[in-house]
Formats: structure tokens, C-alpha cells, sequence
């Protein structure tokens, strides 16, 4: 098969370069998608991601990535969830709408990466969205992208906000203006019209699906990228399987890698760029030496406090709880309200652990049930959960191969807190969630703490805490960054350095984490990437 663009991964970035690159008639697209069609009922019902989230028993839409044992989190595994579907990790995540500060996107054009300040990539982020709110100078209202306001958020949510300004927290109503400090509720990537009202809107059902049938684009599910081919130093194709069968597709002018921080570098890796010590061991021959490729790795590490409650407004475990959700279903299958519209983490903040920072340095996702080791481990009854993570760690982490094996998952080490600036940064932040949670205003709600945290504990028993039980928040980026350096993977143009035809679009390109959840940013970066490709002008730097 011979197309003009090969796209590998149809996940947040993928489904929009696929839809924005088929807009041109005369060119033609395939895109390739390891998972399924990602639009099932478990998709669409934004409460059954804790079907997906787990991972047990059956990967539900989800790869399930281990992370090998970390020294920083005393030895243990981390997990990480990775959408396996179209729209990739949007089809599987929590939907919240998140840019990040101003200052992320001002640092990567300060680190050589031109037309990636906040003023340029601005114009992106309005361009992509469809927010119920309309359109002002920061907020779009005629993109793919749905963001809404939440259907049904929960009363302890609005009353976290409270907990939140009785300690003298700034109350906000927008987290995506620039500046984001304060604490509010999140919008959320949810459909707003009246026929999908309260439905998920994945990257797929906002991009892919309503082009689905255009001639010029051909999408295939189900396989699994094994090699980038080469004419050269110019990518000509992908091999893949889809099932048990080798199969390859052509491509007359670029390969575009789009399958996130794990997978887009083992692709490379497995078809010989990289590091010649990361790839030759496992029986593959060098191709390119390009010493970046699987390194940078970074993540926001997640600390969560949990507590039972005897408040039934929320998610809970048990009988009455069971027969409380027959009505909610009903509600959402009705008018898209109710429980099972709810993001789980309704509510959030962005602060400051000192306040002479410039910007904030933690972030806090509030959830209305309780969640241990990822809804791997389940309470009975009703509580609710409270999540810290440091926004721009220190450590760096890398991505490389278990074996040659393109059908084996890929090596993951974050390398969790071998900087010890992430650890005194997260015991600062997992002592202000704690105030919160311990403030007036949620006092109504506790009934009792699970992991045996008090008053009055010393930074070394926080550390130990921290150490048995914090893991990700899901926001790996970074293994093929963007920039003109000797570790850069990709220019500003996302191209490969050194070889011809190939780019790299998805957050892997991110040179360093921004301040937020990752989904967002990761759409900005491909419809900026589409303009790259197709040879348009950018849209002009918008000041606000």
C-alpha cells in the first residue's frame, strides 16, 4: 500500500494529524492504531474509565507499562496506564482540559526551539477547541475539541474549593489563561450538544471519527508497528503486524511517529536510531546514531491521601452504592448528567510551595472516590481521595528496549526521586493537601484517613510514605525532545535530525514537562505540527 503520509499511533496526536492532514484532497493518509476503535460504551461513559484505568484483567484499551523497579520508590514497580485505542490516552484518561503555565512554553523557545513561545502556540490551543463558554482571546469555540464545564460535579468538590480558600487560596474559574494558580474546578473534554451531551470527546471522537470516511484516509486498528523502513537516510515506510501477519504501507513523502513517550522512541530503537548501547545488545543493527532517543524521560510523580467518608454523594463500594448507580445510569443515559459524567477528579488547584516562586510548583487533582494504587486495590464503602504531584521535577528517566522483540512492551525508568529536589518538593506539597483536607470546610466529609498519616509527622516519616506509596499521574514526556542540542531528537520542525522523511509528533517532542496534565499540549503540538507539514504559514503570535 503507497500513501503520501504514513502516521504511526492514532492516539492525542495522532487522530488530529490524520484529520487535518487528510483536509487536503490531493494528498492521501494512513494511519496506523495497535489498539481498537476506542468508541465503545466504556469510551464514552466518562465514570467507566475504572474499567480501562487497572489494566486487569484484560488491558482493557489500555498497554498496562511496567516500569522497571525504581530505587526512589523503595524498589517497587511503577504502573503505567497508555491508552491503546484511537484517541490513544485521550479515550482512557480523566478529560481535563489543562494548558499549563505561560512560562512552560516561553522555556522551550528560550532552550532554541523557535514559534514555541505561549504567545505562538496560543493561536493552537483556541484553534483546537470548542469550549461551551465560547470564544474570547484565550478560548476557542468552533474547534474539534469539546471542553466544557462539568454535567453534575459532586457538593464536596465545591466544598474542597472552600477547604481551599479558608487557607487563603486563591479561588479560580479558569486554569487556562496563562497563569494557573489557585484552586477551582476543571473543565473537562466532554461534548456539550444536546445529542452527546456529558459524552467523553476523545482526540479521535473530536477529530477522527466525523472524517472517518473521507477517501483520502485510510485507518487501520489493530496494528502494531514493528520497524520504520528506509530508502537511505529517507523513511519510505512502516512495517507492521496485525495479528500474526507482516504486513507494510509505504510512504511517497513522511513517516510520522505519533505514539507517545514509550512508544515512539522503542520504534526508533527497534529500527536502529539511537544509542548503539541501548539497540545493538538485542541483536538490532545501528541504522543512526542519535544519542537522545529514549532519554529525558520525565513524569509527574503523584502522593495521595484517601479517606473514608459517610457522605453517599460520591463513588463508593456496596450494596446501596450499587443500586445508587442503577439511577445514575439512568440519568446519564437520559440527559449526559449525573455520577457518571464525572471526571473522578472534579476539582484541583495549582500552588505554590514557597511564596516567592514565580509560578506554581505543585498540583492537586481531588477525587470523589477513593483511589489506592490506581483502583488496583479496593475499599468498601464511600471516601474520597486527594492526589499531589511536583510539576516540573528534577529527575530525568529513560525509555529503552527489553529485547528485540517489537512485540514486547518497552523499558521504562523514570528513575522516581533521584533528584532530591522532587522529594523535598513533594513532602511540602503533601503537607498543604493534607491542611486542605483537614480544613473546616471538609469537615462534614471525613470520617477516617487510610494510610495513617497525623499531625504533627517529621519529614522523615513523610519521605517513607512517600517513598512506599507515590507513582505517576500519568503525564510521561520528553524521550524525543525537540531542540538543536547533542541530546535533541527532533528540530522545531519535529524532524529527525539526520535522517529524511521522518518526524516525530506527540509529547515525546516536549523538551521539558509543562505545569499540567498533558493532553492538551499534546493536540496543540500536532495542529501546529499540520501546519509544518501541509507548508502553511503559522497563525499570527497572539499577546494575551
Amino acid at each position: 500500500m503507497q500513501f503520501d503520509y504514513v502516521i504511526v499511533g492514532g492516539g492525542s496526536a495522532g487522530s488530529v494529524l490524520a484529520a487535518r492532514l487528510s483536509e487536503d484532497k490531493d494528498v492521501t493518509v494512513c494511519l496506523l492504531e495497535a489498539g481498537g476503535q476506542g468508541n465503545g460504551l466504556l469510551v464514552r461513559m466518562p465514570a467507566a474509565v475504572v474499567a480501562a484505568l487497572p489494566g486487569q484483567p484484560m488491558k482493557l484499551n489500555n498497554w498496562a507499562f511496567q516500569t522497571v523497579p525504581q530505587p526512589g520508590l523503595n524498589g517497587r514497580q511503577g504502573y503505567q496506564p497508555r491508552g491503546k485505542a484511537l484517541g490513544g490516552s485521550s479515550a482512557i484518561n480523566a478529560m481535563l482540559y489543562v494548558r499549563g503555565h505561560r512560562s512552560d512554553y516561553d522555556d522551550w523557545a528560550n532552550l532554541g526551539n523557535d514559534g514555541w513561545s505561549w504567545d505562538e502556540v496560543l493561536p493552537y490551543f483556541k484553534r483546537a477547541e470548542a469550549n461551551a463558554r465560547g470564544q474570547d482571546a484565550l478560548h476557542g469555540a468552533a474547534g474539534p475539541l469539546q471542553v466544557s464545564d462539568q454535567v453534575d460535579p459532586r457538593s464536596i468538590s465545591r466544598d474542597f474549593i472552600t477547604a481551599g480558600t479558608e487557607l487563603q487560596h486563591r479561588e479560580t474559574d479558569d486554569f487556562n489563561r496563562g497563569d494557573n494558580e489557585g484552586i477551582g474546578l476543571y473543565q473537562v473534554t466532554q461534548f456539550h450538544d444536546a445529542k452527546k451531551r456529558g459524552e467523553r470527546c476523545s482526540a479521535a471522537a473530536g477529530y477522527l471519527f466525523p472524517v472517518q470516511s473521507r477517501p483520502n484516509l485510510t485507518v487501520i486498528t489493530g496494528a502494531q508497528a514493528t520497524e520504520i523502513l528506509f530508502d537511505g537516510k529517507r523513511a519510505s515506510g512502516v512495517a507492521y503486524r496485525q495479528g500474526k501477519t507482516p504486513k507494510q504501507v509505504m510512504a511517497g513523502k513522511e513517516v510520522i511517529l505519533c505514539g507517545g513517550a514509550f512508544n515512539s522512541p522503542q520504534l526508533l530503537q527497534l529500527s536502529g536510531i539511537g544509542r548503539a548501547e541501548d539497540i545493538t545488545p538485542h541483536g538490532i543493527a545501528m541504522r543512526h546514531e542519535l544519542p537522545g532517543v529514549g532519554q529525558n524521560l520525565q513524569d509527574h510523580l503523584d502522593f495521595t491521601l484517601s479517606y473514608k467518608s459517610r457522605d453517599r454523594d460520591n463513588f463508593g463500594i456496596g450494596l446501596r452504592a450499587g443500586v445508587n448507580l442503577i439511577g445514575h445510569a439512568l440519568r446519564w443515559r437520559k440527559d449526559g448528567s449525573g455520577m457518571l459524567a464525572t471526571p473522578f477528579a472534579e476539582t484541583g488547584a495549582f500552588l505554590k510551595t514557597d511564596p516567592a516562586l514565580a509560578r506554581p510548583d505543585i498540583q492537586l487533582h481531588f477525587v470523589i472516590s477513593i483511589v489506592d494504587d490506581h483502583a488496583r486495590k479496593l475499599h468498601l464503602g464511600h471516601g474520597y481521595s486527594c492526589h499531589v504531584c511536583v510539576l516540573r521535577p528534577h529527575s530525568r528517566g529513560a525509555v529503552g528496549l527489553h529485547s528485540g522483540d517489537p512485540m514486547a512492551a518497552p523499558a521504562i525508568d523514570p528513575r522516581y526521586l533521584s533528584d532530591p529536589r522532587d522529594l523535598t518538593t513533594m513532602i511540602k506539597g503533601a503537607k498543604m493537601m493534607r491542611a486542605i483536607l483537614e480544613a473546616p470546610a471538609m469537615q462534614p466529609y471525613r470520617h477516617k484517613e487510610l494510610f495513617g498519616t497525623r499531625d504533627g509527622m517529621s519529614d522523615a516519616e513523610w519521605e517513607q510514605h512517600i517513598r512506599n506509596r507515590a507513582d505517576t499521574i500519568y503525564h510521561p514526556v520528553g524521550t524525543c525532545k525537540m531542540g538543536d542540542d547533542d541530546m535533541a531528537v527532533v528540530d522545531d520542525q519535529l524532524r529527525v535530525h539526520g535522517l529524511d522523511g521522518l518526524r516525530v509528533v506527540d509529547a515525546s517532542v516536549m523538551p521539558t514537562l509543562i505545569g499540567g496534565n498533558t493532553n492538551a499540549p499534546t493536540i496543540m503540538i500536532a495542529e501546529k505540527a499540520a501546519d509544518m507539514i501541509r507548508g502553511r504559514a503559522a497563525p499570527a503570535a497572539q499577546a494575551a
